[in-house]
C-alpha cells in the first residue's frame, strides 16, 4: 500500500520537520519504504554540492527510497526569509505548476509512506496570489497538521483546520509538538485541542533535548493513518 500526506503547521517553527522526521522513522521501523519532499525551502547554506537546507537534509536522511537531493528539495534559496521573497530576490517565479512536476515525480516513486512538507503555515504565499496550500489541493493529498504547542496555539490550530477543510482536504491526523515546555496549563491546552480538532491525534511530542527522528518516533503512532494494528 502506497500512501502520501502533506505536512503543514500552525505557524513557522511549529515543528513540521521534527514531526515529519519522526513519522518517517516510525514508518521505517514498521518496515515501510519512505520518501519525502520539501518543495521549497529558504534559509539554505552553500555547500560544495550547491545550496542545502537543514530541514530538507533531515527529511532526506529518513528516506529509504534512493533520491537525489534535488528530488527532495527542488527549490532552495539562501536568505532565511519568506520563500516568495527569497524567490523574488533570486529572480525565480514560484508557481504551483513549477512545484507540481517534481512532487508528482516523487509520488511516482510509490514509496509505502511519502511525506511532502510545506513551508511555514497553510497560507504561505508564492508568486502573485498563489499560496503553497494550492499544492496539496492539486495533488489531492490528505494533511497532517503539526500544532506547535505554545500560548495561542488553539486559535492557530482551529483556524488552520478550518482553512484546510474549506480547501476541500481531509486532515488525516494532527500532532501536538510542545515547542514551549513552560506553556501554562499544558494538559488543559492539550485537552482543548482534542475537543476542537475532529481528526485523530497521532501523538504528543514533548520538549526533547535531542529531537531527531529516532527520538520523536517513539511518541507517534501511524495506526490512524492506516498503518499497523
Amino acid at each position: 500500500m502506497s500512501r502520501a500526506f502533506f505536512v503543514t503547521g500552525t505557524d513557522t517553527d511549529a515543528g513540521k520537520t521534527t514531526v515529519a522526521a519522526g513519522l518517517l522513522h516510525a514508518a521505517r521501523l514498521a518496515g515501510l519504504s519512505t520518501a519525502a519532499g520539501k518543495p521549497v525551502a529558504s534559509g539554505c547554506v552553500m555547500s560544495a554540492e550547491g545550496l542545502r537546507n537543514s530541514d530538507a537534509l533531515t527529511l532526506w536522511a529518513e528516506c529509504s527510497v534512493p533520491l537525489a537531493y534535488a528530488e527532495v528539495n527542488p527549490y532552495a534559496f539562501e536568505p532565511a526569509i519568506a520563500p516568495h521573497l527569497a524567490a523574488r530576490e533570486a529572480g525565480v517565479v514560484l508557481s504551483i505548476e513549477a512545484l507540481l512536476a517534481p512532487m508528482r515525480g516523487l509520488l511516482e516513486r510509490e514509496a509505502d509512506f511519502t511525506l511532502i512538507e510545506g513551508a511555514g503555515g497553510w497560507r504561505v504565499p508564492l508568486s502573485g496570489q498563489a499560496t503553497l496550500s494550492e499544492l496539496p489541493v492539486a495533488l489531492r493529498l490528505p494533511v497532517i497538521l503539526v500544532v506547535g504547542v505554545r500560548l495561542g496555539c488553539i486559535n492557530h490550530a482551529v483556524l488552520t483546520a478550518e482553512a484546510i477543510a474549506r480547501d476541500g482536504l481531509e486532515i488525516a491526523g494532527w500532532v501536538a509538538n510542545v515547542v514551549d515546555g513552560d506553556t501554562a496549563r499544558l494538559e488543559d491546552n492539550l485537552a482543548t485541542l482534542h475537543e476542537r480538532l475532529a481528526a485523530p491525534c497521532l501523538g504528543v511530542v514533548p520538549r526533547l533535548p535531542e529531537a531527531d527522528g529516532a527520538a520523536v518516533a517513539g511518541y507517534l503512532s501511524l495506526v490512524a493513518l492506516g498503518f499497523g494494528d
